[in-house]
């Protein structure tokens, strides 16, 4: 995983590129200390510990944890938002450009996380695979990254909230992906009209992937950016958390 820039670029790259440091402005990055809050909690994380972050962007989960003294490692296909994330790095926060689905490491970490459609639910429209979208590869990524018994977060879009709520947007019922047309707005305000694809996911689904990733899960919870807990699987927030650990 180095900077180059693959030949097969993915969809978000050009849509990071825009946006730069103008996404940190976005409202649903404004939860950063409650869901670090949340990943110390329910990873048991402690000054010394070893995570992934595996689709960190500009790297605000890992910068808070990093602050505490945990060691965090963070994997993003943008190049732009891993130059973003190392020029405001405290100590023990690294960055390297890379893809969620191909994860190279092994037993390196006490725990993994991927939050706010950092990385899982991505692969939808132009990123599917031959199969659809492999979200599956990245779990077991993460999966393989954490030593036996280590935790993993994960977020995904809740199908539920999609489909209870869907306004103008088109939902692919067979893959569970919603294609969005949206305009975003670099730092300096010039718009821009993009295309994003969401897959959205059951908490049964959730955990059929986890299972075959290795993943023995130990609750799956209805949250929010910024309001995460261990509230029930609902219909009216936008996520699923997915908490669990390596078998």
């Amino acid at each position: 995983m180095d900077d180059d820039r693959p030949g097969d670029t993915h969809w978000f790259e050009p849509v990071a590129d825009h946006l730069g440091e103008a996404y940190l402005r976005y409202s649903f990055t404004k939860g950063t200390a409650a869901e670090v809050a949340f990943l110390v909690e329910e990873l048991g994380l402690r000054p010394g510990t070893r995570v992934l972050d595996v689709g960190c962007g500009p790297g605000r989960h890992a910068h808070a944890l990093a602050a505490q003294g945990v060691e965090v490692v963070g994997v993003d296909i943008s190049q732009r938002f891993i130059d973003l994330a190392r020029a405001t790095a405290p100590s023990g926060a690294t960055f390297v450009r890379g893809d969620a689905r191909d994860l190279a490491y092994d037993t390196e970490f006490d725990a993994a996380y991927s939050l706010c459609q950092g990385a899982f639910g991505l692969l939808g429209g132009p990123a599917a695979g031959p199969g659809g979208p492999e979200d599956g590869a990245v779990l077991a990524g993460m999966a393989r990254a954490v030593r036996p018994g280590g935790g993993i977060v994960v977020s995904a879009f809740s199908a539920y909230f999609q489909v209870r709520h869907l306004e103008g947007d088109t939902f692919d019922a067979a893959n569970g992906t919603n294609h969005e047309v949206s305009e975003v707005v670099d730092a300096d305000g010039r718009p821009a009209t993009v295309d994003l694809w969401t897959t959205c996911f059951t908490p049964r689904e959730l955990r059929l992937l986890a299972d075959a990733a290795g993943i023995a899960v130990s609750g799956i919870y209805s949250g929010t950016p910024g309001r995460y807990g261990r509230t029930s699987p609902n219909i009216d927030d936008e996520e699923f958390l997915l908490v669990g650990r390596r078998r």
